[in-house]
């Protein structure tokens, strides 16, 4: 009999770091300001307390540096995992991520794995300033080599993060920091799906709907809404953003003839971009309509007064689930 746990999303990934540093003294834990204070968003918070200085411990202001670093630990066996304290800081990182650390396993044909996760919280939704609210994910999803994943409730956030610990290959989990404080309960005992398994959140006949981390709460809301309105969505949490589960989607998009794709990020050469295209290919005869995707404006993220108008919302998917509908 499995035991349960409410939890906020936080806090579920603090437990899933916390077990699986208990179960691997290799695993390692750093990053800016994730020791002594727990991280800005206190997601590491009693890591240091617990584990001790050798094993939870504070970068420099440097995210090549950080990223630099585990690589070089996953070289010796440990199984490092780096904090980037906000998405518009990874940009630093990025030549390591994608041209060191992606790569190595394959330029020493297997003989280097690579076991790193790199936590990014990223999105919108928090009022920051300029830097500290990105949708960087297409970048990475792009590169081959890396594996991403996103958790969008506590119980995902709890297992995918021991998940991506116990992989070979380095996990990029981007972690949806407007969702931080949204609770769920969390089953501590059995994790409830593989990590690049889609899952299917509400069913539906009439449109699919498809989303990922901070988006899916919002995705559910609309089909809610819809529902009063006597729409059928269903809505898909895409969860793995590479690779990604089209099986799931596929046989979803077959059967309700109409897709919608929701992200945060910009639509242009996208997460949606990509998935849009993969559904034409393999769904063409099933369509009862375009795929249609929803995203944020093909702009920078605005100052936060303008936030809101910025991300997609319930209205914004529901005018292009009835733009679908109308075909």
């Amino acid at each position: 009999m499995s035991s349960y746990k409410d939890l906020a999303i936080a806090k579920a990934l603090n437990a899933g770091l916390q077990k699986a540093m208990q179960e691997d003294p290799k695993v390692l834990v750093f990053g800016e300001d994730v020791a002594q204070l727990g991280g800005v968003f206190r997601v590491t918070e009693g890591l240091h307390t617990e584990f001790g200085d050798q094993r939870v411990f504070n970068s420099p202001i440097a995210e090549s540096g950080i990223v630099g670093t585990a690589i070089g630990l996953a070289m010796r066996g440990y199984r490092p995992v780096a904090e980037i304290q906000f998405d518009g800081f990874v940009y630093p990182a990025f030549n390591q991520i994608t041209s060191q650390l992606a790569k190595l396993t394959y330029r020493s044909e297997g003989f280097l794995q690579m076991p790193v996760v790199i936590r990014i919280p990223f999105g919108g939704g928090i009022g920051a300033v300029e830097h500290h609210s990105e949708s960087p994910e297409a970048y990475f999803a792009h590169t081959a080599g890396l594996r991403i994943v996103s958790p969008s409730n506590p119980n995902d956030a709890y297992w995918m993060i021991q998940q991506a610990i116990k992989s070979p290959d380095p996990v990029i989990v981007f972690e949806p920091k407007r969702r931080y404080w949204q609770k769920g309960p969390v089953n501590l005992d059995t994790p409830a799906m593989p990590l690049h398994s889609a899952r299917l959140m509400r069913e539906g006949t009439q449109v699919t709907l498809l989303a990922y981390g901070p988006m899916v709460t919002t995705a559910l809301q609309a089909a809610e809404i819809g529902a009063e309105e006597g729409v059928s969505i269903e809505v898909i949490d895409l969860r793995s953003l590479s690779p990604i589960d089209y099986p799931t989607l596929f046989a979803s998009a077959n059967k309700t003839g109409r897709v919608v794709i929701v992200h945060e990020a910009p639509t242009n050469v996208s997460l949606s971009s990509e998935i849009s295209a993969r559904i034409a290919e393999h769904c063409f005869y099933s369509l009862e309509a375009p795929v249609i995707r929803v995203g944020g404006f093909d702009t920078p993220y605005p100052a936060a007064k303008l936030e809101e108008a910025y991300l997609p919302d319930a209205d914004r998917i529901l005018e292009a689930v009835d733009r679908s509908l109308a075909y």
